[in-house]
């Protein structure tokens, strides 16, 4: 355990650099907070590297007794109040947070699942963020995600998981088109979201099935879009035209979640 008082301190300028995508690539690290994300974390046995505490913290009991007791059995850093809202990136920080190496799971794609959620240039983060905690919400264990959907270790992105992050494996590709063509050799079927076409979410089956989470503004790129075995839309009786993408991937993955539960009875 040790106890920083200064912003100069060499160690806090590292976590302060981790708000920055280019030095979290760099590091490899990333940073988490808040009391719910760091006992998620220590619950998942996520690789935590150290974890930092804000001095009140004991002081003012914000962190409960049998967190801190986990929280004693790794490497702990102590910081004036000060440091820490400096390191914080909320309004109304708790005062702990932990940084993390990022995911060292292999790249290697589960093909024993239903289906593979893939986002092409998802851009933002709370929308990324949100996809991710649907995608484990219902059972899902990894997600691909094109090098141009926003970054998976964005500090929004990470507290929109609620913890996600450390239960589905991020697969990161670097041509997503290229992924794709391998998947369809093992019998994967691409399912891509499109209003030219009469067949719905309802009218499919969710069974070897890539489901393509498109850009916000643009959609699924026509390439992708060429490459697809089955177009879907989502039925809507109101005038609105599109939704979100997270409440998009929502709807599309609560039904696979009702047809699996209804094919199970």
């Amino acid at each position: 355990m040790q106890r920083i008082t200064s912003k100069e301190n060499e160690l806090i300028k590292q976590i302060k650099k981790l708000k920055d995508k280019k030095y979290r690539d760099i590091s490899n690290e990333y940073m988490i907070e808040g009391i719910k994300l760091v006992a998620e974390a220590i619950h998942e046995e996520a690789p935590i590297k150290y974890i930092v505490l804000c001095d009140d913290c004991e002081k003012n009991e914000a962190i409960p007794k049998d967190l801190m007791y986990e929280i004693a059995k790794y490497d702990c850093i102590y910081v004036t109040e000060k440091i820490f809202k400096y390191l914080s990136e909320v309004q109304s920080p708790q005062g702990i947070l932990a940084v993390l190496k990022k995911n060292s799971q292999t790249q290697d794609i589960d093909y024993s699942q239903d289906i593979i959620v893939a986002l092409d240039d998802v851009q933002d983060p709370g929308n990324l963020g949100t996809i991710l905690r649907t995608v484990d919400s219902v059972g899902l264990t990894q997600i691909l995600v094109s090098k141009g959907t926003a970054d998976i270790y964005n500090p929004k992105v990470v507290r929109s998981t609620m913890g996600a992050i450390f239960r589905v494996k991020i697969i990161e590709c670097e041509d997503l088109e290229k992924v794709l063509k391998e998947i369809k050799k093992h019998k994967f079927k691409i399912v891509v979201s499109s209003l030219q076409t009469d067949n719905t979410i309802y009218d499919i089956d969710y069974n070897k099935k890539v489901i393509i989470i498109g850009n916000e503004a643009n959609g699924v790129e026509e390439k992708i879009q060429v490459m697809a075995d089955e177009k879907i839309k989502i039925p809507m009786l109101g005038k609105t035209e599109s939704l979100n993408a997270s409440v998009a991937t929502g709807i599309i993955l609560y039904e696979y979640v009702r047809k699996k539960i209804n094919a199970n009875k």
